[in-house]
C-alpha cells in the first residue's frame, strides 16, 4: 500500500430546500469534475431570510480528494 496524499478544496453549496440539499448540490457538482473525491467537512452554515422565512440555505465545506500516483 502506497502513502496517499490528499488535496483539500473549499466548496459552497446552496439550496432553497435544506442544508442537506445544499451539501448534496455541492458534492454532486464537485464529483462531476474531481476524481477520487473522498470526504467532506461542513465548516459554516448560513442562509438568507426573505419575508420573515428562510429563503436559501448556504453551506461552506472542505472536501478532500486523493491525488493520483
Amino acid at each position: 500500500m502506497s502513502n496517499q496524499v490528499y488535496k483539500v478544496v473549499e466548496l459552497v453549496g446552496s439550496s432553497e430546500e435544506s442544508v442537506t440539499k445544499a451539501i448534496d448540490n455541492a458534492i454532486a457538482k464537485a464529483a462531476a469534475t474531481i476524481r477520487h473525491l473522498g470526504w467532506f467537512e461542513v465548516v459554516q452554515v448560513r442562509g438568507q431570510v426573505a419575508d420573515g422565512k428562510v429563503g436559501q440555505y448556504q453551506v461552506t465545506m472542505k472536501a478532500g480528494f486523493r491525488l493520483e500516483d
